[in-house]
């Protein structure tokens, strides 16, 4: 740590422009008061400015919590720009508009019920400020989730969006595709991983959870997604919203696959999104996503900047963000040209020295190690060209084949405390690799867990990486304990953003392939009378649904008031009614939409989908059994 600047300007930086905060900085759940989705308060008994390290946290990442805590209303561009922080893991920011009383806001949080609470803590302060105008500027959920509180408080409705002041919703090209991609195709996955990443069922304390490194955590509150109204389609394309001046640059394929950055010349500032920030980010996220290019991603951080005058720029757009990514980027591709895998190649990466000892190029979220892979895996995949790796068992299988090998699970077991008990070098990471092997091979052994969770605690208080940490404490409490399952869903209300070939992908992948083998083939025609063909040839269109070879598949037909022939069955409704079916599933009642043929079909292709197991085991091959009640 001594190699680390000892000046306090990131905690001056941080606390800059505070107008006012939040008191008792806890927010519940809109439908169970009982249920807390935020809680930024608890940190403050041992994460503050005062504070002294606890000798279970890294010394560098609480410095990073300290400044990541702090929560409250800022004030960025004086009487013009305003941010909410430390109410979500991302920040709203309020642009206020030249003509009149309002204001355009910016990423509206993770969870409705975050965002209704920054929005009252900025009008506390700004009052009678319309809000015209709202801003996607990428396609991940903790800058989405939150719209329909925007929606509400500018006095429209899920239905009608523009029935109070709000005129626009502004997105990057595709943004709609790739929030359903990533957030509803793969959600269940990526959500039930999200817990491990951001440390959802650890205590908030010195020997839990800290932070995320990049913010505290993520709220767990509802998720909305308001569809966009207008989609930003070119670089230097230009939006006025009562007076105020927006110019955009599209960043495709960044931090996220639909994002873009923006400025207003009005006010000289530049939102450059979640591509610049104060540490080193995800080339992959941990909990699961498509792998970055850190290439493109250097390139338009390189270009963002100069959107706007020099003399404007502020310090933390000029941040070593681009140095970095592309040092990684680019000694990445030289170490794999020269034969290296990506283990090898993260296992003994160097930094400049002038980056290795910068605070805002620290790996508190994203981290050398796991960049360094995904730019590896994004050029190279999978594979690492080893045919000893091509056909390998399981983890279980493969788990009982070593133990088998090496004695039995008791002298496993041993081995591993052999590596970190009484040894001068002890080597936690190969205790976990063996004590892995010994739980895999035999779950009801509780010795192997035990040891395993020891281990796994070890490794967490020693990461200077948030999400490592939470991944190490939150497997040391599941390899013992109960699973938490994923808590952030979507809401039933947003499904209405999907487009009707997305809300027909939904139930393809959920089908049960070998439960289906044996299902006849059959046709199903969805004739939609408020959706317009793709071509907009016609305001109404047909949607066929084909399911054969245990596989369901779709295509888009023309829209017809009689069923088709050799049809099993025809449906006539309304967008919101096939939301409301496809919701229902087997359970769908039809007696308020025109039909014919046989609706046995849609209840036997209903029966084949498999429910989303939210709470699947990670640190073991099954969850471990709920222990009893102590009042049963």
């Amino acid at each position: 740590m001594t190699t680390y600047p000892t000046d306090d300007q990131d905690f001056q930086n941080a606390s800059a422009g505070l107008v006012g905060w939040m008191e008792n900085c806890v927010i519940q759940s809109d439908t169970d008061s009982s249920v807390v989705v935020w809680d930024n308060q608890s940190y403050l008994s041992f994460i503050n400015d005062d504070a002294t390290c606890p000798p279970e946290i890294n010394p560098s990442l609480f410095r990073q919590s300290q400044l990541c805590v702090k929560q409250g209303l800022f004030e960025v561009v004086k009487d013009k720009i305003y941010q909410v922080r430390g109410l979500d893991t991302s920040n709203m920011t309020f642009v206020e508009t030249v003509n009149s009383n309002g204001v355009v806001v910016i990423d509206p949080l993770c969870s409705v019920e975050t965002a209704k609470q920054a929005i009252g803590l900025y009008q506390g302060y700004r009052r009678d400020k319309n809000i015209l105008a709202m801003i996607y500027t990428h396609s991940h959920a903790d800058h989405f989730g939150g719209g329909s509180a925007v929606v509400e408080a500018s006095g429209g409705t899920q239905d009608d969006i523009h029935a109070g002041t709000l005129g626009h919703v502004f997105a990057p090209a595709d943004f709609l595709d790739h929030a359903v991609s990533e957030n509803v195709y793969a959600g269940n996955a990526m959500g039930r991983r999200s817990v491990y990443m951001y440390g959802d069922s650890l205590e908030k304390n010195a020997q839990g959870q800290v932070g995320s490194g990049l913010g505290m955590a993520t709220s767990t509150g509802a998720i909305s997604l308001i569809p966009p109204t207008v989609s930003i389609n070119t670089t230097n394309e230009v939006h006025t919203v009562d007076g105020l001046e927006i110019v955009f640059q599209m960043t495709p394929g960044t931090e996220a696959p639909s994002e873009m950055n923006f400025h207003f010349p009005q006010y000289n500032a530049l939102c450059m999104a979640e591509n610049a920030t104060h540490n080193l980010h995800n080339i992959q996220t941990l909990r699961g996503a498509l792998v970055r290019d850190a290439r493109v991603w250097s390139r338009y951080s390189t270009t963002g900047p100069h959107l706007i005058p020099k003399e404007t720029m502020k310090s933390s757009i000029s941040s070593p963000c681009n140095a970095i990514s592309t040092h990684l980027h680019n000694e990445t591709l030289r170490l794999l040209n020269d034969g290296q895998t990506g283990i090898e190649i993260a296992e003994d990466f160097k930094l400049p020295p002038n980056l290795e000892q910068t605070w805002n190029a620290k790996g508190y979220y994203g981290s050398v190690s796991h960049n360094v892979k995904a730019i590896y895996n994004r050029y190279m995949g999978w594979f690492d060209g080893n045919p000893a790796h091509l056909w390998e068992h399981p983890p279980v299988p493969i788990a009982q084949r070593y133990v088998a090998c090496m004695g039995g699970i008791e002298n496993v077991i041993k081995m591993a405390k052999d590596n970190y008990i009484c040894v001068e070098q002890p080597d936690w990471r190969f205790a976990a690799t063996l004590l892995s092997h010994a739980v895999f091979s035999d779950q009801t052994n509780a010795d192997a867990k035990t040891e395993l969770s020891k281990v796994f605690t070890h490794l967490g208080y020693g990461a200077e990486n948030a999400t490592w940490r939470n991944f190490y404490l939150c497997g040391a409490k599941e390899v013992v304990g109960a699973v938490q399952p994923n808590m952030n869903v979507m809401d039933a209300a947003s499904m209405m953003a999907l487009s009707v070939e997305q809300l027909l992908d939904t139930m393809g992948i959920r089908i049960n392939g070998p439960n289906a083998f044996d299902t006849a083939p059959f046709q199903i025609d969805m004739m939609l009378a408020d959706v317009p063909m793709t071509d907009a040839s016609s305001a109404r269109s047909g949607w066929r649904v084909n399911f054969s070879n245990a596989a369901m598949t779709d295509h888009e037909i023309a829209h017809a008031e009689a069923a088709n022939a050799g049809i099993a069955f025809t449906v006539w409704a309304s967008h919101r009614q096939l939301v409301s079916l496809v919701l229902r599933g087997a359970h769908a009642d039809f007696s308020d939409v025109k039909t014919d043929g046989d609706a046995g079909v849609w209840s036997t292709l209903c029966g084949l989908l498999e429910p989303l197991d939210a709470g699947f085991a990670i640190v073991t091959p099954e969850p471990n059994p709920t222990p009893p009640s102590s009042e049963s």
